[in-house]
């Protein structure tokens, strides 16, 4: 069932939708979680791998990974996360929360994995019921050879409600403007820190 609101939710109710997610299974196949992971995708669902060079050297990517952290990938003026702080490990069920065509729209999911290496940094999450899309996200940072710093999305994703697969062009634009606005507001955030 798809929750939305015309108010910002009450962090009350925010509060009691987290915890009764927190034993839900995830909404797509068993068998594809965690495939962000992997080189292929799972048929059937849309496909998405974005960059952005954020800039270079060490000390970039120890403010990406930084960012990424603490989720400040997510464009403030419509994405929410609960609840906050939420630490990036392994199961940890977060809520995001989109405003779109003046509501807010609460989705929930689940770390799948993180990995945390000497140039490289970051997780996937998987959608869980209630979820508007069904599949799994990636969000990393990756220093090259170069030492150039990327920022990283992958993702495959289908419609998971009749809202989403009637309005499947709308669904898709927004998915581009979430990575669009989630590059800057990442780079925003490099900006506050310093070179």
């Amino acid at each position: 069932m798809i929750t939305c609101s015309r108010n910002m939710p009450e962090s009350e109710f925010l509060e009691r939708y987290w915890k009764a997610q927190l034993n839900k299974p995830f909404s797509y196949e068993e068998e594809h979680v965690g495939a962000t992971a992997s080189i292929g995708s799972p048929p059937d669902y849309d496909h998405d791998l974005n960059q952005i060079i954020l800039g270079n050297g060490e000390t970039c990517f120890k403010h990406a990974k930084t960012a990424l952290k603490s989720w400040a990938m997510f464009p403030s003026d419509w994405t929410r996360i609960f609840p906050r702080p939420i630490p990036v490990e392994d199961g940890e069920v977060v809520v995001v929360l989109f405003r779109l065509f003046g509501l807010w729209w609460l989705n929930s999911c689940r770390i799948v994995y993180t990995f945390d290496e000497k140039h490289r940094f970051g997780f996937a999450y998987g959608t869980l019921p209630g979820h508007v899309e069904q599949g799994e996200e990636c969000f990393w940072i990756e220093m090259d050879e170069y030492g150039v710093v990327w920022y990283r999305i992958k993702a495959f994703s289908r419609p998971a409600v009749l809202a989403t697969k009637i309005g499947y062009p709308f669904a898709r634009h927004f998915q581009r403007r979430f990575v669009k606005d989630s590059f800057e507001s990442i780079k925003k955030f490099l900006q506050k820190t310093g070179p």
